[in-house]
């Protein structure tokens, strides 16, 4: 594929006048140009017509005093061009990740200015975390008082439920049902506050990169206060 396209720059080429070959890419009949390219063996070469040589290469187009008219591309093939554009676009990905990365940093210490002001947003997080849990936990309580009376009255049929009344067993059911839900509540709250430590761990091992000594960037964190509570 690459030999045809050389062949076809070259019978191009080859056709025109020689006049018209030193003067390709200069207008109305300026100096003209000279071709230069640096080969596979690391040799520089130059030439008044595109070098054959370095077809498959970056070539220049100088003018005689050896400033740079234009950049003249290798001629690629299919394959390589597809390779080509394939590196553009991921290099022009990772440039994107990275400026999305700053900005996200520039906005992290704008929040978090000092290491104190990062643990006390912790604080508050796990904090309102904590207020749910311990409402969940008195009803709870409550829950596990109401099934105490039920007990009480299942007494009388000697703890056998399908003895006691319709209105005892609903109650019965209305308390498992609803202490199972608190249960599973409390749980819940349980794992939001172990993913609020792994977030806040994760911004302070970023921060720490980005606060200076005095706002706690040198200051090593082995474990989290909720942990360490």
């Amino acid at each position: 594929m690459r030999n045809a396209i050389f062949i076809a720059v070259l019978t191009l080429f080859a056709a025109l006048p020689a006049a018209a070959q030193r003067n390709t890419g200069t207008p109305d009949g300026a100096a003209p140009s000279i071709y230069s390219c640096v080969d596979d063996r690391g040799r520089t070469i130059t030439a008044d017509r595109l070098i054959a040589a370095c077809m498959d290469r970056e070539q220049f187009e100088l003018s005689p005093g050896g400033t740079v008219r234009r950049r003249i591309e290798p001629a690629y093939t299919a394959a390589e061009q597809a390779a080509r554009e394939e590196r553009a676009r991921q290099a022009e990905q990772q440039a994107l990740r990275l400026r999305e990365e700053r900005r996200q940093e520039r906005a992290l210490l704008v929040r978090y200015p000092n290491l104190a002001a990062h643990e006390r947003e912790r604080a508050d997080a796990l904090g309102q975390v904590d207020a749910v849990s311990q409402a969940a936990r008195k009803r709870l309580a409550e829950l596990a008082d109401e099934r105490k009376r039920i007990d009480e009255e299942l007494e009388f049929y000697k703890g056998d439920a399908s003895k006691a009344p319709d209105s005892i067993r609903r109650q019965l059911d209305d308390n498992a049902q609803s202490a199972a839900v608190q249960i599973r509540f409390i749980k819940e709250q349980d794992a939001e506050k172990k993913r609020i430590d792994a977030r806040f761990d994760e911004e302070r091992a970023r921060l720490s990169k980005l606060w200076s000594p005095a706002d706690g960037g040198a200051v090593a964190s082995p474990a989290s206060p909720s942990r360490a509570r």
